[in-house]
């Protein structure tokens, strides 16, 4: 055994145990934070606004700090950007994390000296508990390779600015730089198809053990090392046990990429924004992703269908429920208040607090009433897979046609298959009746007449690589969105294809 992963076990070791007080008693982490969180702020302009000196109680800051999204908190994020201190928080960012927003265009996330480390230490405390559940740590002596964004950075009123997973990069511990794969020079480089094959001409002869990126991305960088060897990846990287990932729901994408691997590895799940570092896989053997609780954000959860009521429900991570869907709000050390995430998730477990995530709470499909979310295409999709187990799809999304040229209105997926279906009509059928069993709207609107059974429009291989790079969106942390309550998407990806 190597040094890196001889002392990563009592490293391990220390990180379960510190997790323990507060995975046992998460009420009380939380509200040391919120306490802790108003405090610190309460002289800043946001907190002068809101009367943060008034603020007793969670209610009290419920009633005191509305629910925003990006768009609504713009105008204090842009003093920020303008250089302006002490406005969401203490002093100035150390970074701003630039990210694409659908309605706001750029997005500047602000990241503080305080919210780095739930950045950097849940991402590598996500490693060590594997380590110290499974023993696994002889990954950690060999290659590992991060298919991220550039580390290369701008400067905006003087604080460094850019992708997330580049200013990440900048904090990866010594001890990993030297085994981190592709070199800073392969990192920058913007084109993503350039990018990749220069991080295969710097891997394909390398020991690699961890490979960590969003899986449609990973995908893309296994096809082409296959179609360069011809051989599967397992013989390319014999060593090769880890699979970091997060993002996008697995479950479509997991046999096609074990399958080009060759066999089956482990796998750890993450669940990073730029707005914080929310949960991940502490358990091999459990459901779900561990909310991190004592991190320097305290959340609040709305119930998804209440949401867009005019007062909507906030609750703490004492008062969720299991099996339930809830809109995540963060209140964090950057300095965002009541934001809500955009994001949807369900809890699975209460001891500790584990979560799934379902989807976005506005990524659904809801022309005729029927609220369909990303859960349930994604789980409709996996059971029409099961039906017919050699079916590989490579991306999907899913869009109301409203208006056809005949015929009732439908839902249209469009699919890019590795391998298509043996009976295209039966997969189908699956497909809509699965959706219609777990969705009693869509199936009250099938049944009445309202709708017509959904449409299947099988793209060509590359098709949403195609669409993504027409939109500047190929590679690092870009995700397709599984389903739209608009054509624009569905039109974009037909349009790029004639």
């Amino acid at each position: 055994m190597g040094i890196r992963s001889t002392f990563s076990k009592p490293l391990a070791r220390w990180v379960r145990q510190r997790q323990q007080s507060w995975r046992e008693q998460p009420g009380d982490a939380q509200q040391r934070w919120f306490r802790q969180l108003v405090d610190r702020a309460g002289q800043t302009q946001f907190g002068r606004d809101h009367h943060f000196a008034d603020i007793r109680t969670q209610a009290d800051f419920r009633q005191a700090v509305p629910i925003r999204d990006y768009e609504v908190l713009k105008p204090y994020i842009e003093r920020v950007t303008h250089g302006e201190p002490d406005i969401l928080w203490p002093g100035k960012p150390a970074y701003f994390a630039k990210t694409s927003g659908t309605t706001s265009g750029t997005k500047y996330i602000p990241l503080t000296a305080e919210s780095l480390p739930n950045h950097i230490n849940s991402a590598r405390d996500a490693l060590l508990c594997y380590v110290d559940e499974t023993g696994n740590s002889a990954f950690l002596d060999k290659k590992l390779i991060f298919l991220s964004g550039s580390p290369e950075l701008d400067e905006k009123a003087g604080i460094h600015t850019g992708r997330l997973s580049g200013i990440v990069n900048h904090h990866i511990p010594a001890y990993l730089r030297s085994n981190q794969m592709p070199s800073y020079e392969t990192n920058t480089i913007d084109d993503w198809e350039t990018k990749l094959d220069r991080i295969i001409d710097e891997t394909l002869a390398e020991d690699m053990s961890l490979i960590s990126g969003i899986p449609p991305w990973v995908q893309m960088y296994f096809d082409r090392i296959q179609a360069r060897t011809g051989k599967a990846i397992k013989d390319v990287f014999p060593n090769f046990s880890v699979f970091v990932y997060g993002g996008v729901n697995f479950a479509p994408y997991r046999d096609r990429l074990f399958e080009s691997i060759g066999k089956r590895i482990d796998s750890i799940e993450t669940y990073p924004a730029s707005e914080g570092f929310i949960a991940y896989q502490d358990s091999q053997t459990a459901e779900g992703l561990l909310l991190l609780a004592d991190s320097g954000i305290y959340f609040e959860f709305i119930p998804a269908d209440q949401y867009f009521a005019e007062n909507p429900p906030r609750l703490s991570i004492d008062e969720v429920e299991l099996g339930k869907n809830y809109a995540v709000i963060i209140n964090n050390n950057a300095g965002l208040w009541g934001y809500s995430l955009g994001d949807t998730v369900k809890f699975v477990s209460r001891n500790p607090h584990r979560i799934v995530v379902t989807g976005r709470i506005k990524h659904f499909i809801s022309a005729f009433g029927e609220h369909v979310i990303g859960e349930e295409v994604e789980k409709a999709l996996h059971y029409a897979m099961q039906q017919q187990p050699e079916t590989e799809v490579v991306e999907f999304t899913v869009a109301p046609m409203v208006s056809p040229s005949e015929g009732l209105p439908y839902h249209e997926w469009l699919i890019e298959f590795g391998q298509v279906p043996r009976d295209t009509a039966r997969f189908v059928h699956d497909l809509d009746t699965y959706l219609a069993k777990l969705n009693v709207y869509y199936d009250d609107l099938i049944s009445g007449s309202i709708l017509q059974p959904l449409k299947l429009t099988a793209l060509p291989r590359g098709a949403f690589q195609q669409y993504m790079k027409s939109q500047g969106k190929l590679g690092g942390q870009n995700k397709v969105p599984r389903l739209s309550n608009d054509r624009t998407l569905a039109d974009g990806l037909l349009q790029v294809l004639r």
